[in-house]
């Protein structure tokens, strides 16, 4: 085979799949920043209703545009940098939250014909891909040089490792019952099993995946790391402007990822109780919503955990549900 064919075969490869797979991934992009815009909106509305009060209600009609208010004003806020941080620690740090975050829609399907990256290792991509966006906090702690920030980046740290074994163990009955860890595949096999999907079957699992997702993101009652209440702001004290946005991009960037997640390896992903024509996502984009919303409603009504309450509750009783999960589910697959 000659150079030519050579660099004819390359650039037909190029422009078939790395071209489609950017324009893929270009479109997620901007439809999950769209989602996270507008995420931020709809808590505060319905946390606004749980409480009694009306909600952001002033820019736009019923103030739908107060998410466009937000972006701009951190848009042209002062950048501060104070003079004592590790100036590129807390420069990066940020961004690493962030980049971590989007780069896991990379693996994860909208519907079967619609990933960017299909591979067949997609959940240790995610599980990977959700330890490192908490790299950015512990730096962002530790690149800040103030006890508040380091107190978070600490914290951060430590409910990292906690609940990111909770998850990944909740994740292995999933990996058993499929036999993959493909999500497409992972999908295929909750449609030819009994129930349709693996929330039934996987009840604790699910349990203990949701629970850990919620802490894994920082949400309340999780959200020690940034606890205004002791810890002024947490990792991010010391930043403002699109900096501090970023860290608040990331977070809700990491709840929808660990929401299609749960969609995807509990709920059946993109099948529903009829296909709707047109839109094959459809079923996928309302598990999607249903989940959002139970992230807000949590918020809304559980009171923070004190510190020891959420390390008892992932090494204590979250990890040993996860074992327990694995056990019955090995027990069913010998037995059946």
């Amino acid at each position: 085979m000659d150079a030519k064919t050579l660099y004819d075969a390359a650039d037909h490869f190029l422009l078939k799949y790395t071209g489609l797979s950017l324009i893929k991934g270009l479109v997620l992009v901007v439809i999950t920043l769209l989602h996270v815009a507008y995420a931020t909106y709809a808590e505060r509305k319905v946390i606004g209703r749980m409480q009694q009060r009306i909600g952001p209600n002033r820019v736009g009609p019923r103030g739908l545009l107060q998410p466009i208010a937000d972006v701009l004003k951190l848009l042209t806020k002062e950048d501060i940098t104070p003079d004592c941080v590790d100036r590129p620690v807390f420069m990066i740090a940020p961004f690493i939250s962030l980049v971590a975050g989007a780069t896991s829609l990379a693996v994860i399907p909208i519907w079967q014909n619609f990933v960017v990256a299909n591979v067949n290792c997609a959940l240790l991509v995610i599980l990977a891909l959700s330890s490192l966006s908490s790299f950015g906090v512990i730096l962002a702690g530790w690149g800040s040089n103030s006890r508040y920030s380091f107190l978070g980046g600490l914290r951060a740290s430590a409910q990292v490792i906690s609940y990111e074994i909770a998850m990944a163990l909740a994740l292995v009955g999933v990996m058993m019952l499929a036999g993959s860890l493909n999500l497409i595949d992972i999908v295929k096999a909750q449609i030819n099993s009994p129930f349709k999907m693996f929330a039934i079957p996987q009840i604790i699992g699910f349990f203990v995946f949701m629970v850990a997702a919620i802490a894994e993101t920082n949400r309340t009652p999780f959200d020690l790391p940034e606890a205004e209440s002791e810890l002024v702001a947490g990792y991010f004290v010391e930043y403002s402007a699109m900096r501090f946005a970023l860290f608040y991009l990331a977070e809700y960037f990491g709840m929808i990822v660990m929401s299609m997640v749960a969609v995807i390896c509990f709920l059946g992903g993109w099948y529903g109780p009829f296909p709707i024509p047109g839109i094959p996502f459809f079923w996928f984009l309302v598990k999607l919503y249903f989940l959002i919303f139970f992230y807000i409603w949590v918020r809304a009504t559980l009171p923070r955990y004190r510190y020891d309450q959420v390390m008892g509750l992932g090494w204590k009783i979250l990890i040993p549900l996860a074992l327990l999960n694995i056990v019955i589910t090995g027990l069913i697959k010998v037995l059946a």
